[in-house]
């Protein structure tokens, strides 16, 4: 039966709210990250692992999701999956431990995995094969609202209320959304008469998936904060990665069910845009990690003031996306709005690697202006692109191989970002420090000025220029941190320039009506 009118669009808020709610909890809990640590009374590196499990679970769940629905049904494994993040959310807010709390964002992520994944194929459910393109626009703006209403929202709650309400919040969304999709989304028809017992389970794919995955994730997550490979741990997973994920690939190629179909790859257009919505995960989630610390760090704003800061680009991704799904109904290239968004995202970059400590809220604004376009003309199309060329039986593992890429890109991204800012601030310190000279004019004036200004406020002269030291030293980190900021910025945009010339290589097709009514039973 057909889905139209108010029952439509009550399963779209249904499915896109639950995708938010995921991608949300990837980055909210980025900016609370120091009053939970001292709430807990745990160190930093040790409240980061409430980041990194809810990311290795994510990575985990994903690709197997198209398993997972064709085995329980896929209104039974989404019902399930929010009543799991929903209890789990409820279980980090009144956790009173750190590793209860690492323990209940395990399941969280779990939970959350399905989440993005199956919303998608929801989507397409209630809209016909020529709309198909707006569903993925409208789809899209959870990717990409997500992460940004991440950081707002958990600044807002961090400055005003306790730290557990990062997760509270989510408790009545779940239980609403549980409501709406047992009453509004309707199970397909081969959700009826599920035999599971002819299903085969590739128990060895899921195992090397879930090994070889979760290693790797742990190796990007972890890396920069165990000092890489001076770490038994990083080291021990970095070998369990390199050799289980080669074993994965050459076991689902062989056998006859595998629970991620990767011959699926050998379609040039899905195997292009892998890279590109790599590029693009990668982008998405560096900026929502490095802005905030540039701004805070460096310009000095409050988490709800950098969070209010995030809110203009987030209107206009909002803006933008509808006009791209439209368009790409009715037939424009996809192609030419990944270049658009590929660009828009190079100049929010190299634009952003320009500034200082005396940026204005202007120019952050414009930056973040042009990154909401950006990733609102490149995500949707991209989807789109992806599948394209697709065989409608392929879609569920090409929706769901390209989920994980981004998500994988993301993490990659967080990883290369605290690496090259830690490199950097080093290089840049040791720079200006092998510049000041004894006796040179500049550094005596800058010393005898902070000198003065301590002692005019009281201080004895030996402690003054004590302090006029100690001052100089902050001030220098102060500037190598900026820098290395700048520096970081401009690597993101150099991935983007790197690969832009795969976008020439990719098949302009339109998605058939076909390919377009099976991704309605698509896993994802």
């Amino acid at each position: 039966m057909e889905v139209t009118g108010f029952r439509r669009w009550i399963v779209v808020i249904t499915a896109v709210s639950a995708a938010i709610l995921e991608l949300i909890d990837t980055s909210i809990v980025n900016v609370g990250i120091t009053q939970m640590a001292g709430n807990l009374g745990v160190t930093i590196e040790d409240i980061s692992w409430v980041v990194t499990s809810y990311a290795i679970a994510n990575v985990i769940v994903i690709p197997m999701t198209g398993f997972l629905q064709n085995y329980f049904g896929r209104k039974n494994y989404y019902i399930a999956s929010i009543i799991l993040f929903t209890l789990a959310s409820y279980g980090c807010g009144i956790a009173g431990d750190l590793w209860t709390l690492v323990f209940f964002r395990f399941l969280q992520g779990i939970g959350g995995g399905a989440l993005l994944s199956t919303s998608q194929g929801i989507m397409y459910d209630v809209f016909p094969p020529s709309q198909r393109p707006i569903a993925s626009a409208v789809f899209g703006m959870g990717i990409v609202l997500g992460p940004t209403i991440g950081p707002t929202l958990g600044g807002y709650i961090i400055d005003n209320y306790h730290w557990s309400w990062m997760f509270f919040i989510n408790v009545p969304v779940g239980a609403l959304a549980v409501y709406l999709t047992s009453t509004y989304v309707q199970k397909q028809p081969n959700e009826y008469n599920i035999d599971r017992g002819k299903i085969s389970i590739d128990q060895l794919g899921i195992l090397l998936l879930a090994v070889g995955v979760g290693s790797l994730q742990y190796v990007l997550e972890r890396g920069e904060a165990d000092d890489w490979f001076d770490s038994k741990a990083i080291l021990v997973l970095s070998v369990l990665a390199v050799v289980t994920i080669p074993l994965f690939i050459w076991w689902e190629l062989r056998t006859k069910d595998p629970v991620m179909d990767l011959k699926v790859l050998r379609n040039r257009n899905l195997a292009l845009s892998s890279i590109l919505v790599f590029v693009v995960g990668y982008g998405l989630f560096t900026s929502v990690l490095l802005f905030p610390l540039f701004a805070q760090r460096i310009g000095g704003y409050t988490a709800t003031q950098t969070g209010e800061l995030l809110i203009p680009g987030g209107v206009i991704t909002l803006f933008i996306f509808p006009i791209v799904g439209r368009s790409l109904a009715k037939g424009v290239s996809p192609r030419l709005f990944v270049t658009l968004g590929y660009f828009a995202f190079m100049t929010f970059c190299f634009l952003m690697s320009t500034y200082n400590a005396d940026a204005s809220n202007g120019d952050y604004t414009i930056a973040l202006l042009i990154r909401g376009a950006g990733l609102a003309l490149v995500n949707a199309p991209l989807i789109n692109q992806s599948i394209s060329t697709l065989h409608p039986r392929d879609l569920p593992t090409g929706i769901a191989f390209t989920n994980m890429v981004r998500q994988l890109g993301g993490a990659f991204g967080v990883a290369i970002t605290n690496t090259y800012i830690t490199q950097r601030t080093a290089v840049h310190r040791m720079d200006m420090v092998s510049h000041l000279q004894d006796g040179d004019p500049a550094t005596v004036d800058r010393l005898t000025a902070l000198t003065q200004g301590l002692a005019a406020k009281g201080v004895n002269a030996l402690e003054a220029l004590q302090g006029a030291y100690r001052t100089m030293d902050l001030l220098i980190s102060r500037q190598a941190l900026m820098t290395a900021y700048l520096d970081t910025f401009r690597l993101a945009g150099t991935f983007f320039v790197l690969t832009l010339p795969l976008l020439l290589l990719l098949k302009p097709k339109k998605m058939d009506p076909a390919a377009a009514k099976a991704a309605a039973d698509a896993a994802h």
